[in-house]
């Protein structure tokens, strides 16, 4: 049994979907894994990515709310949400309705630390936006952070040279 799991994470393909359901590694792990390390075709090392990041998104914010309501039934939990979180989103409102779903989809798509599917459910949510404004956003976000990780790993490090000082 040890063995046949050791064999299905030895797969790339598995890996890669490991790689994307990590936590702070997601898809910026993935396809260069999928790309660099095990040289697979990149269009469909990036697919895979791509769905796979977006099934995550709507597995965290159910995960997340259902965690969430049980939380809230316990008094101190609950007294500290309505003093803490409710205050905030009330006081950031208009700048949620301004930004909206671009906003949670750029803070999404941008590809650094503390970014991603993980952490824009928790900011989706704590923000006040619905599932759907929710998912819209995931699904932007994860076509801008692939369009990112998928041209540097493409560009390789030449992109990067005009930044290093020739001696």
């Amino acid at each position: 049994m040890f063995d046949s799991l050791i064999e299905t994470f030895s797969n790339p393909w598995v890996l890669i979907v490991v790689l994307t359901f990590f936590p702070a590694l997601e898809l910026r792990a993935s396809i260069p894994y999928g790309i660099w390390m095990a040289e697979l075709n990149w269009g469909w090392v990036v697919a895979l990515a791509i769905v796979t990041n977006i099934v995550l998104g709507p597995i965290v914010y159910f995960l997340l709310d259902k965690f969430l309501h049980v939380m809230l039934r316990v008094g101190w939990f609950n007294r500290m949400w309505e003093r803490f979180v409710v205050p905030k989103q009330k006081k950031i409102h208009a700048k949620v309705e301004k930004y909206g779903v671009w906003g949670l989809s750029v803070f999404i798509g941008v590809p650094l630390p503390g970014s991603g599917v993980y952490s824009g459910a928790v900011g989706g949510y704590l923000l006040g936006f619905s599932f759907k404004e929710f998912f819209v956003s995931t699904v932007l976000g994860v076509l801008i952070a692939a369009s990112a990780v998928t041209a540097i790993v493409l560009s390789g490090a030449q992109m990067f040279e005009f930044m290093i000082k020739a001696h």
